[in-house]
């Protein structure tokens, strides 16, 4: 049985490690790193009213964490999420419940009237939810590229007129263009809580500083100079690279901009030693799905995503 159901603690570097672990544990295809947990406590806005929470054992073992916040950068208000992830070797103690009854307790207390949880599209996983009141919507797939072995697609010999391929690195000086771009293509995102961008610091904050982001493998595609298109690159510095967000915008789809800007970031994050990628789609996304299909990637996992009415 669990003993301790607390808050991280900021300052200190073990508990966003067993973070990391139980999440690694319970959904090993999203890159995760104690860095990446600690900032994204320091640099949550204060409308998210974000918390991580754990679990631990009788002997001080973390075995469950928790996400749980307001969507605050969504058009309705009230939106609020709960991810909760148990260590797969501790399950059947009440983590679990124990993690969503504090979570939901925390929303309602904000003011939140929709709780979205991501659930793995398992019986075990489903049936959970579905005990606690919530009901499935959309699902989305974990997808996987061997990276050392894939058969990537070499780039062109020449670039068609006007199309310029820079790293994400280029734009260090003034990041502006691409919280332009980023801002254009969320508002195309699939998804149940609509979304847009239009605090700039904020995105300074949790996109462009976050650790997870690597600049250096993110590709930024130029038609005529304007941005047309990117995939941004996580890595974790361990050989594990994740396409976080490939988008065109509307006025250049078409054209084959996200396969060439992924090709480019897949290649270079092979040539700098990573050798496992993984990214998500939603099931209803098509489009991507093919450009993913394409270079190998291979579903390894689904989520679906639940909602409960608070």
């Amino acid at each position: 049985m669990i003993t301790t159901l607390r808050d991280v603690r900021p300052t200190d570097p073990r508990d966003a490690e067993s973070v990391v672990r139980v999440r690694r544990a319970a959904l090993p295809f999203m890159i995760g790193t104690a860095r990446g947990v600690a900032h994204e406590l320091a640099s949550a806005h204060p409308g998210k009213r974000y918390r991580v929470l754990v679990a631990e054992n009788a002997d001080g073992l973390v075995i469950g964490t928790a996400q749980v916040g307001i969507a605050h950068e969504s058009t309705e208000p009230g939106q609020g999420f709960v991810n909760a992830y148990v260590d797969p070797a501790h399950r059947g103690l009440g983590a679990g419940r124990a993690l969503l009854g504090a979570a939901e307790e925390h929303l309602r207390a904000e003011g939140a009237r929709t709780s979205f949880a991501w659930v793995l599209d398992e019986p075990a996983h489903r049936a959970f939810a579905e005990r606690h009141g919530y009901r499935s919507s959309r699902s989305a797939h974990f997808l996987r590229l061997d990276l050392a072995a894939a058969d990537l697609p070499a780039l062109p010999g020449k670039l068609p007129d006007g199309v310029e391929l820079r790293a994400g690195s280029a734009f260090a000086a003034d990041p502006r263009p691409l919280f332009e771009a980023d801002a254009a293509a969320v508002l195309d995102e699939p998804g149940d809580v609509p979304v847009e961008f239009d605090d700039y610091e904020d995105w300074l904050r949790n996109t462009w500083e976050h650790p997870y982001l690597d600049r250096e493998l993110t590709t930024v595609v130029l038609v005529d100079g304007e941005v047309a298109g990117f995939t941004a690159a996580h890595t974790d510095g361990a050989g594990r690279y994740s396409s976080a967000m490939t988008a065109t915008l509307r006025p250049f789809r078409g054209r084959g901009l996200a396969r060439l800007a992924k090709t480019d970031s897949l290649l270079r994050a092979r040539a700098a030693g990573c050798t496992e990628a993984f990214t998500g789609n939603d099931t209803g996304n098509a489009p991507m799905l093919a450009v993913n299909a394409r270079f190998g990637y291979e579903v390894c996992a689904t989520e679906t995503r639940f909602t409960k009415q608070l």
